[in-house]
């Protein structure tokens, strides 16, 4: 079965496992997780990922090792800003702060997928994907 959205697929499994208290949780793998979960590293939001093969299915997987900070999780919210119906783009000079600079957002540039910061440092705009607090 085709998925619509599957950017969002994976959030929300990192959230629900999050809510669960999981420790690992598994995701089908592509570029744009992988992208997304890299900005997510790269900012402390979660421990690590790998790929591995499903064994059922024999289809890559991401298995995210999700992070924990004296037992509540680092990930408070995660939001999808850009939906398949609705995509927004911003300027970076438009891109508003997240909880006033306690939060990111992640865009799509054409320099690749940064976080709020790296794309005002490199003064680039794009498509808002997410934001994480």
């Amino acid at each position: 079965m085709t998925m619509t959205d599957p950017l969002s697929d994976m959030l929300t499994r990192i959230r629900n496992g999050q809510r669960a208290n999981k420790n690992v949780v598994l995701s089908p793998a592509s570029r744009l997780r992988a992208s997304v979960l890299e900005v997510l590293q790269r900012e402390g939001y979660i421990r690590g990922y790998s790929a591995q093969d499903d064994v059922a299915s024999g289809l890559p997987q991401f298995r995210i090792e999700l992070k924990y900070h004296e037992g509540e999780p680092v990930i408070r919210e995660v939001h999808r800003v850009s939906k398949p119906g609705r995509r927004v783009y911003s300027k970076i000079k438009d891109l508003n702060r997240v909880y006033n600079g306690l939060g990111i957002s992640i865009l799509s540039t054409p320099r690749g997928v940064l976080s709020d910061g790296e794309a005002r440092a490199a003064n680039v705009g794009g498509e808002v994907l997410c934001t994480v607090f």
